[in-house]
Formats: C-alpha cells, sequence, structure tokens
C-alpha cells in the first residue's frame, strides 16, 4: 500500500510539474514509466475496481507519453497492460452485476477504453513501421465507430496523419489507404464529421500521393480525388493540383482551360493565378498561358500589383524567344513610368533583373550593341543625379560594352558616372584600369591598380563593395592578364605584386609569385631599376618561401605540387645569385635563398650538393665583404654569419660524404680555410683546437698551409705562432719533394725569418737569433742544391745576415758579429751577376 501510495504520488507530482514546465516530455514519460511499473507490481490477486481503472488510465497514458516522444518500441508494453486490465475490469463488472441495463453501461465503457488503446496501438505500430498490424488496429476501431460515433472525426484526423507520416516517408501505397480510410472515416457520420475542408485538405494529399508514386498508372485516380477535393471545398492548392495533372497527362487545351477558368474565381489570389500561367507556359502550354495571363491582367487591372502580370509576360516571351514582342512591352512600361502607371518597387526591382539577365546573355553572345540595348532600358527608370549602386553597376557593364564596340569616350563617361554612384568600389577602380590599358596610360593604370590593391585589403570590412573574398584577387589576376596582352610589364608587375599579397589559393598564388619573377627577370638587365627589381624579387622569393612553410590543408595543393614549385624557385634563386656576381650583397641573398627554398625538396645527393654550394658560396661573400673597408661591428656581424653558414654547411657535407666519393672535392679545404678565417679574425679562443686536428692531417697540401700562414697575420687577426707553424709545415713538405721548388721554399723562408727577425727590432733573444739562424742555414742547404734560388731572395738573406752582424758589433758582441757576418759572406758567394758589385 505504501508502494503504491508513493508511485500515484508520483504520478501527480509529474503532471503538475509538466503543466507548470518544470519537467519536459521524455522527462514526463521516464517518471510515468516508473509510477506505472510500480504500481503495476503492486497489484494483489482480486484487486478493487478503483485500481483496475487507475492502471488502466495509467498505462494508456505512460504507453502514449513513448509514442510521443518517438519511443513507440516502449509504449507496446503498456498498451498490453492496459488492453488486459479492460479485460479484467470488464470481467470484474460482469460477476458483479445482473441487470441488463448495468451491463450495457459496463460494456459502453469498456469499449470507449478499448477503443483508445487500439488506436494507440494502430499509432504505435505506423511508428514502427508494421503496417499489418496498424491496419488490424484501425479496422477494429473503425467498426466500433457505430457504437462510438463522437469518435468518427478523432479517427479520421488520425488516419490523415498517419497518410502524412506514410507520404513523407514516400510510402505512397500505405499513405494512400490511409488517406482514403480518413476520407471514408469522415463521411460515417456527417454529425462529427471533420467537415469539408478537412475532407478536401485529405483527397488534396491522396491525389498528390497518387500523382507522385506512379503518375501514368494512377492518374484517373489521382484526378478524380482532386475533383471530389474541388467538389468538397474550392481551394487555389486543389485547382493548381488538378492542372499539374492535367499538363502531365497530355490533357487537351480545351480540357486545361476548363480547369485554369476555376482561378478567375473572385477568391483566387494573383499569387496563384501567375503560379498558374508559369506552370502552363513552362509545359509548352503557350496558347493557354498567354489566354490565362490576358484574363488575369483584366481582372487585376485595378491592382497594384499588376506589374507582377506584366513582367511574367515579358519573361516568358524571352523565354520564347519573342523578343521584339517583349520589348514593345517594356517600351509601354517605360511609357507608363513617365506617365504617372509606375510599377511597385518590388516589380520595377524585378524587371531590371530581367532587363540585365537579358543584355548579359546578349553580351556573352558578344553581342554588345544588343546588351546596350537592354542596359539602355534599364537606365531609363533612373532619374538625373540618381545615386544608386545599382546604378553604377549598371555604368560599369555599359562602359564594358562600349570598350568592346572601341567606343573609349563612351565608356570614360560611363565610369565617370559610376564613380559618381560609388566611388569606393573594385569595379569601377576596374573599369578605370581597363580604359588607362587600352589607352596606354601606364601611370594612371598603375594608380588604378594600388587603389584595387588597397580595396581588395579592405574588402572584408568596407560594407559598400558587398564582394566577397576572392573579388579582390580575381579582379587583380584580370587586370594582370589584361596587362600582359597589352604588353604593359610595369602595369602587370604592380598587379601582380597585390595578388602575391592576397591570394588564398596555393596554386593560384604560386602562378602569379613566377609570373612576376620572368618579369622581373626580363627587366633586370636595365641597371636603373636594378634596385627596385632586386626588392620586388627577394619579395616574391620571400613570399613563396612562407607560403611553402605553412601547413597545407588545401586537397588541390599536394605534396608533389609543393615539391615541384620549391624546386622551380630554389634553381631561379641560384641563376639569379649567379647573375648577381657583381654584387656580393644580393649574390648572397639569393644563394641563402635558394638554400632555404631547396629545404622543401626531398634530400637526394643533387639537392644536398645544391645546398652544400650555397652555403659555401654564402660563406666566402660574406668573408669577402668582411675584408672590405667596413667598420668593426659590420665586420664582426659579417664574420659570425660566415661561421653560422659553415657550421650547416658541415652537417650537409657529412651527410653527402656518406653518398660516394667525393676525393677531388675542395669542400674539406675550403670549410678549414673559410672557418680559419672567420675565427682567427674573430679572435676565436677555440682556434687553437681547430688547428690541432689540422697538423694532423697527413694528406694536408702546401697551398692550404700556405693560405693559413697568410690568413693568420691578416689583419685583425695576428697569430704568428700559428703562421710559422704553418710555413714551416710547408717548407718540409716543399723538401720532400722528388723536385725543389726553390721559388716557393725561398718564399717560406723569407716569411719565416721576416716573423723571427722583425725589420728595426733592436732587443733579440738569443734564442730567436738561434731559431733564424737555422732558416739562414736552411736556405744554403737548398741554393748548395739547385741553381733555382731566385738571386734577389740570396741577395735579401745576405743584407739580412750581414746588417745583423753589425748590429751585433754595435752593442760589444764581436763573437756574434763576426758570425752573423761570415753568414752574410757565404751568401755572397752564392750571388751571380750581382757578386761584384757587393764584394
Amino acid at each position: 500500500t505504501q508502494v503504491e501510495e508513493s508511485a500515484i504520488s508520483l504520478w501527480n507530482w509529474a503532471v503538475i510539474k509538466h503543466t507548470g514546465s518544470v519537467v519536459n516530455d521524455e522527462q514526463r514519460a521516464k517518471l510515468r514509466f516508473v509510477a506505472c511499473k510500480l504500481v503495476c507490481l503492486c497489484e494483489g490477486s482480486d484487486p478493487p475496481e478503483g485500481t483496475i481503472r487507475r492502471q488502466i488510465l495509467m498505462s494508456m497514458k505512460t504507453g502514449k507519453g513513448w509514442i510521443d516522444i518517438g519511443k513507440a518500441d516502449l509504449a507496446d508494453g503498456f498498451l498490453e497492460i492496459a488492453m488486459s486490465s479492460i479485460e479484467k475490469l470488464y470481467a470484474k463488472l460482469l460477476k458483479g452485476s445482473d441487470d441488463e441495463a448495468d451491463i450495457h453501461v459496463h460494456k459502453a465503457d469498456a469499449e470507449k477504453n478499448l477503443f483508445k488503446v487500439l488506436s494507440y496501438q494502430a499509432e504505435s505500430a505506423v511508428a514502427q513501421g508494421d503496417f499489418q498490424k496498424a491496419v488490424m488496429c484501425m479496422q477494429r476501431c473503425k467498426d466500433m465507430l457505430m457504437k462510438l460515433p463522437k469518435e468518427t472525426s478523432y479517427l479520421s484526423i488520425l488516419c490523415y496523419n498517419f497518410g502524412v507520416e506514410t507520404y513523407e516517408w514516400k510510402r505512397y501505397e500505405q499513405s494512400s489507404f490511409w488517406l482514403s480510410q480518413s476520407y471514408d472515416i469522415g463521411k460515417m457520420d456527417m454529425k462529427y464529421s471533420v467537415g469539408k475542408e478537412m475532407q478536401a485538405k485529405v483527397l488534396r494529399l491522396l491525389a498528390t500521393a497518387y500523382f507522385e508514386w506512379d503518375c501514368n498508372l494512377y492518374l484517373d485516380k489521382a484526378l478524380k480525388a482532386v475533383n471530389l477535393a474541388n467538389k468538397e471545398n474550392l481551394h487555389p492548392a486543389g485547382c493548381f493540383l488538378k492542372v499539374k495533372i492535367l499538363l502531365k497527362s497530355g490533357a487537351s487545351d480545351e480540357d486545361i482551360n476548363s480547369a485554369v477558368a476555376e482561378f478567375l474565381h473572385p477568391e483566387m489570389s494573383l499569387d496563384f493565378c501567375l503560379n498558374t500561367a508559369k506552370l502552363l507556359l513552362e509545359h509548352g502550354r503557350e496558347s493557354v498561358g498567354f489566354d490565362f495571363l490576358k484574363s488575369v491582367r483584366e481582372r487585376f487591372e485595378s491592382s497594384p500589383d499588376l506589374g507582377k502580370i506584366i513582367l511574367l509576360h515579358i519573361d516568358f516571351l524571352l523565354q520564347n524567344k519573342r523578343e521584339l514582342l517583349a520589348k514593345q512591352k517594356v517600351e509601354e512600361i517605360i511609357i507608363g513610368h513617365y506617365t504617372g502607371k509606375q510599377l511597385l518597387p518590388e516589380a520595377l526591382n524585378q524587371l531590371h533583373i530581367i532587363l540585365w539577365d537579358r543584355a548579359a546573355k546578349h553580351y556573352e553572345a558578344k553581342s554588345y550593341s544588343e546588351a546596350l540595348h537592354w542596359y539602355n532600358y534599364s537606365a531609363s527608370f533612373y532619374t538625373p543625379g540618381q545615386i544608386d549602386q545599382n546604378l553604377a553597376k549598371l555604368q560599369r557593364n555599359m562602359a564594358s560594352c562600349y570598350l568592346h564596340l572601341k567606343q573609349v569616350d563612351k565608356a570614360k563617361e560611363a565610369v565617370k558616372e559610376a564613380e559618381r554612384c560609388d566611388p569606393n568600389s573594385i569595379f569601377t577602380k576596374f573599369n578605370v584600369y581597363k580604359i588607362a590599358v587600352m589607352e596606354k596610360d601606364t601611370d594612371k593604370a598603375v594608380e588604378a591598380v594600388i587603389e584595387m590593391g588597397k580595396l581588395a585589403e579592405k574588402s572584408s570590412q568596407h560594407d559598400k563593395l558587398r564582394v566577397d573574398e576572392n573579388t579582390g584577387t580575381n579582379l587583380l589576376s584580370l587586370a594582370a592578364q589584361i596587362a600582359l596582352q597589352n604588353e604593359q610589364q610595369v602595369v602587370a608587375i604592380k598587379a601582380l605584386e597585390y595578388l602575391s599579397e592576397h591570394l588564398q589559393d596555393c596554386r593560384q598564388l604560386f602562378a602569379a609569385l613566377k609570373c612576376l619573377v620572368r618579369l622581373m627577370l626580363s627587366k633586370v638587365t636595365a641597371e636603373n631599376e636594378e634596385k627596385s627589381i632586386t626588392y620586388v624579387l627577394n619579395n616574391t622569393f620571400t613570399a613563396a618561401h612562407k607560403r611553402l612553410a605553412e601547413s597545407f590543408t588545401e586537397e588541390k595543393f599536394t605534396g608533389d605540387m609543393r615539391i615541384l614549385e620549391a624546386h622551380w624557385f630554389r634553381k631561379v634563386a641560384w641563376n639569379l645569385a649567379v647573375q648577381f656576381r657583381g654584387c656580393p650583397e644580393k649574390m648572397r641573398d639569393f644563394f641563402l635563398l635558394s638554400f632555404k627554398l631547396s629545404q622543401f625538396c626531398p634530400s637526394d645527393k643533387a639537392v644536398l650538393m645544391a645546398q652544400k654550394t650555397c652555403l659555401l658560396m654564402a660563406a666566402a661573400v660574406d668573408l669577402e665583404m668582411g675584408r672590405q673597408q667596413v667598420t668593426p661591428s659590420e665586420q664582426m656581424e659579417l664574420l659570425t654569419q660566415a661561421l653560422q653558414h659553415l657550421q650547416a654547411c658541415k652537417e650537409i657535407w657529412k651527410v653527402l660524404k656518406l653518398t660516394g666519393d667525393f676525393a677531388k672535392d675542395p669542400t674539406d679545404t675550403l670549410l678549414l680555410l673559410y672557418e680559419f678565417e672567420a675565427r682567427s679574425k674573430l679572435n676565436d679562443p677555440t682556434l687553437h683546437n681547430l688547428m690541432e686536428s689540422v697538423w694532423e692531417q697527413p694528406q694536408i697540401e702546401v697551398k692550404t698551409l700556405e693560405i693559413i700562414a697568410s690568413l693568420a697575420m691578416e689583419s685583425p687577426a695576428r697569430y704568428p705562432v700559428l703562421c710559422k707553424k704553418a710555413l714551416k709545415t710547408a717548407l718540409n713538405l716543399h723538401r720532400k719533394q722528388t723536385v725543389i721548388d726553390a721559388v716557393k721554399c725561398s718564399k717560406c723562408l723569407h716569411s719565416l725569418i721576416n716573423l723571427s727577425l722583425p725589420t728595426g727590432v733592436t732587443d733579440l733573444d738569443a734564442c730567436v737569433l738561434l731559431e733564424v739562424w737555422d732558416y739562414f742555414e736552411d736556405a744554403l742547404s737548398i741554393i748548395s742544391s739547385t741553381d733555382a734560388y731566385p738571386e734577389m731572395e740570396i741577395l735579401w738573406l745576405m743584407t739580412r745576415a750581414w746588417n745583423t752582424g753589425i748590429f751585433q758589433y754595435t752593442v760589444g758582441k764581436y763573437k756574434e758579429a763576426e758570425q752573423w757576418c761570415g753568414l752574410g759572406m757565404r751568401f755572397l758567394s752564392r750571388l751571380g751577376s750581382l757578386k761584384k758589385s757587393y764584394e
């Protein structure tokens, strides 16, 4: 009892809260479900009448609740409980009553509940697609209508709803069944009928179902249904449907005329009449259609919407290629416009659309004079001085026609009028541009392109433009194309510059950038423009690199396309670097651009070689620029950049050497020399560590050592120890040769002696003199073994040795003086033609 009371309280609470919109339909269904289940669980073996009645009510409502929220499968169990409970109640009532009148009341009461449950079961079956069960339940309900006539309207509408549902699911056979049932049930009892309007509605949908199911097979049924509908209640929709069916059946013009005559009934609106006229004309029934339009015009002669009829007439005259008649009608409207018979604004707008559409068709067919004729009709409706954006567009269209007809002055007038009406339109600027190009006015064309570019930038914010984001780029693309066709490269370049800033489509962007590069390359020989050309080229390649670096979401721009574009730009950048050989800074920038762009290409051997060369060249240029007359800070920046390029190059070189034999490739030597120069001039503390690995190399070349020696003392570098070590190593390598190169040896010794025995230095350490003495002895040794030692170098050696001896004499070191002067005398004996002059 306690559970049952709680369940009833829950049920009542759900009713109150749903009424107050606290719980929604689904929540109410769930609450009812719980309450109803609890009540059913509390049922005893012989429940009282009130309990059974409550159970019937709750089961029915719970089942209906699930149906209403689209969960019909959950409803069936509760509807079965309701059915069982009805039978149980009926049996209980019969058992307790012998009076025939009471029995009749009990039976009527049971039938009412039974009817409702059966209708719910039919509803559930339709929702679940169980057509047979739904028909069976509905038939039982229909049989009960004799005893329950008041339910006639309810059952008729229910069948109609089933018809609507199955029609929407395109189950035309089922739909036609339910709609026929709805109509038949609606006729059973006129007192409780749904009414003529509803019956007509049912019949119209039935006719439509037949029509859409199989028009050829069920044409008679469709026509019969729609005729019945119109007989029940004449409605525009019924008349329209009848004409539609007749047209589909291929009925005669006479039958169709009879049908459309119904449209002249006073209740039929103008729109219905016009829609019917359109239908007739679209189906090729011109005779009937135009006659009908004439009748409609007569009927609505005094209507303010008369213009709609005239416009439809003009439209169909044009569609049927009766252009001359259409022109007459348009001219009548123009005359009426200035004699007090103006069209309503909506109709006038529609007329403009028709006129522009016809003009556009002639324009596409290149009949520009005829297009102007129709545009002039449209212009006739505007007053002088009127400002209207549509008028601006009209003038632009007319200007395009004039340009095609080579009537430039008239085109200018039209564009001037367009500028007056809509000065901030990119389309107007485009027309200004076209005229400038046609007249070969480069300055004006460039100015127009600049204005177009600015407007393209503002297109998303500028209310007056009313253009989508692609309009600006499309017009700039067309502007570039027009300039190229007219051989105006300066203008084309400016258009392409703006275009490359705004294009979103990758393929279009790269096409524009490549076109821009080609144009600039054709102009690069003109020295007076070199600066601006380089600026544009740099910007173009930077734009290409930026877009290649972005992550792509465009399906049309594949990875292979990306690689092809990268290859194209890197190769052109390389060629430009070579072309700018006379301008180191530009050469370096383009080599670096080529390297950056190559990073989007697969790292095969060819690409790695190109990357290595780009970085080596960039480093070489930075070093060369660092040798020029630059400030210390500029030099430091250049040397630091060079080191960065070299470091990247070394990494690539490591990978590249794994791909083959590079024994004859000078890259290792260049990397060493470039790095040595950069680090030595930067006074880098890691320089000595770098050289330790160099001294250990068994295959180092003499030339490399000589260059290292030279670089070690090239300002701002000063590393005499490294210089001497390099020279000594070079001298040793020279002396190991089968045939000694006396000239090269003489240069090494000259440099070593100069480093160790600087001119003008008086205070010399004994060990320094000893080291220098060895160099002189080495020289004598080489001189004695060859006649190729340069005589001027022997003279220089003699002089340096003698002067050193004299210096020793002046400071009282007579023994050392005798040794050094004696050393000089030994060189004297080796002199040739100069010997007598110095003896």
